[in-house]
């Protein structure tokens, strides 16, 4: 290809794109939804929660099924003012007490319904939930309730496998990562600063 039709070929490109910048003028916080069975959903908040604090944006998390293991993001990002809840119960085959799993997951959702509601918060991010409404453990109106009513401003982003159709229809952005191959297949442990 030559220079000139590689030139003409781009600038019809660039038309395109700043076309559609030009059309996208509404200004709101958006839900990002982070699901499907590959690795990489909350590496990705985490990514956004970061590029947000940078910004000297304020941000919010709340992570349910977490366990108490160290978490990096955390030691990063809670100094900076991000206010973590995590449910600490561990994955639910570890607890094996659905009464108590559901208890500790309504007490963290009190703080991510005041963290929804907070105008204070330009990002909250709802780690894990996916989980919470898919085993019963929250109703899901509750979930989308919230959601509808955060303030404007807000962005929210959701991870977790199997995200309910609801969430998936309220959502501005939904990806899905798709799993190709993983270390662990393999017998490779999680490593500290890596997979945590």
């Amino acid at each position: 290809m030559s220079n000139e039709r590689h030139r003409e070929r781009e600038q019809r490109r660039k038309e395109k794109v700043d076309a559609r910048i030009a059309d996208a003028q509404e200004e709101r916080g958006i839900l990002l939804v982070l699901t499907g069975n590959g690795k990489g959903k909350t590496t990705a908040a985490f990514g956004t929660a970061t590029r947000a604090v940078g910004h000297g944006k304020k941000v919010g998390v709340i992570q349910f099924i977490k366990g108490e293991w160290p978490n990096g993001e955390r030691n990063l990002l809670e100094p900076h003012g991000v206010e973590f809840q995590v449910m600490a119960t561990g994955f639910t085959w570890e607890t094996q007490d659905r009464d108590s799993d559901i208890a500790a997951c309504l007490d963290v959702w009190r703080h991510a319904r005041r963290m929804l509601a907070d105008p204070a918060l330009d990002l909250v991010i709802l780690d894990e939930l996916t989980y919470m409404v898919a085993y019963d453990y929250l109703p899901l109106e509750d979930v989308l309730s919230a959601l509808r009513e955060r303030p404007h401003h807000q962005t929210v982003i959701i991870t977790g496998r199997g995200c309910h159709r609801e969430i998936i229809e309220l959502a501005d952005t939904v990806s899905e990562l798709r799993p190709v191959k993983h270390a662990f297949d393999a017998g490779i442990k999680a490593q500290v600063g890596i997979d945590y």
